[in-house]
C-alpha cells in the first residue's frame, strides 16, 4: 500500500528538526571541524530529497506548494552522486538559512490537513 503523502511531509519536518538539532550551538568553523555532524546533516538532506521525489509523484499539488522543491532534489542528487564536489560552506548556509523555511512550509501543509491535496 502506498504511503500517505502526509507521511513524506512528516519525514521532511523530522529531517529538518534533526538538522537543526545537529547544528544547534555550532558556527561554521565548528561545523567544518566535525565530520560526524557534517555526515549527519548530509544524510538528513538526502532523506528530504527522497521524500520530495516521492511527494512529487504522490501529491503534485503539495510538492508545488514547497518553495525550491526541485532545487532541493537536485541538491540531494549532488550530495549522493557528486559528493567529492560538495562545498561544506554551502551545506552549512543551506542548513542555517533554508532548513527553517522548509520546515515551516511543510508544517503548514500538515496543519492544513489536506490529506494529499492542497
Amino acid at each position: 500500500m502506498p504511503r500517505d503523502p502526509r507521511a513524506y511531509l512528516e519525514d521532511i519536518v523530522e529531517a529538518c528538526q534533526a538538522i537543526s538539532a545537529a547544528t544547534r550551538g555550532l558556527d561554521l568553523e565548528a561545523y567544518l571541524a566535525n565530520r560526524l555532524v557534517r555526515s549527519a546533516v548530509e544524510r538528513e538532506f538526502i532523506i528530504i530529497g527522497e521524500a520530495l521525489v516521492a511527494l512529487s509523484r504522490r501529491s503534485p499539488a503539495e510538492f508545488a506548494a514547497i518553495g525550491h522543491a526541485r532545487r532541493i532534489i537536485d541538491f540531494r542528487n549532488q550530495l549522493t552522486h557528486e559528493y567529492p564536489t560538495i562545498d561544506d560552506t554551502i551545506v552549512w548556509a543551506i542548513a542555517d538559512r533554508d532548513v527553517p523555511v522548509l520546515q515551516r512550509e511543510c508544517q503548514v501543509l500538515l496543519d492544513c490537513g489536506t490529506g494529499g491535496s492542497v
